[in-house]
């Protein structure tokens, strides 16, 4: 019986990184394209709503017109604002995680100054693997 040889700990970063579903700035990426496409959802809903709020003001007249056009104005611009608030907030989200992981990172990388050799490049492309830098 034949015993496998081992594989180089460079070979087994290199594999794992072929292996791994998804890498964080691609994450990152979606989540800000899922924040673009998901204000524009927001943004035409408000819009519908307004238009169909403003059609039953036609009904009105006198104050009460005016108070209702006023109002369905103010509900538009109040989900809009709400949208943008909620794109931001998903994205600044985003980059947050990306400060994260690039800290980690850095400590990952710290800890493997302690070895040497092939154990100190392992531990290296491991970080770089896990925090995908």
């Amino acid at each position: 019986m034949k015993l496998l040889k081992p594989i180089h700990p460079l070979a087994t970063a290199l594999i794992l990184a072929l292996f791994i579903p998804a890498h964080a700035d691609d994450i990152a990426k979606a989540s800000k394209s899922s924040a673009d496409a998901s204000y524009t959802e927001s943004k035409a809903a408000a819009e519908a709503t307004y238009d169909a709020a403003r059609k039953q003001c036609d009904a009105l007249s006198g104050n009460d017109k005016d108070v209702c056009i006023k109002q369905a104005k103010a509900d538009y611009q109040s989900a809009k604002a709400q949208a943008k608030a909620e794109k931001k907030s998903t994205k600044a989200q985003a980059e947050a995680n990306e400060d994260v992981r690039l800290a980690h990172y850095k400590v990952a990388k710290e800890k493997c100054d302690a070895l040497s050799g092939d154990a100190k490049d392992a531990c290296i492309a491991k970080a770089k693997i896990r925090y995908n830098q």
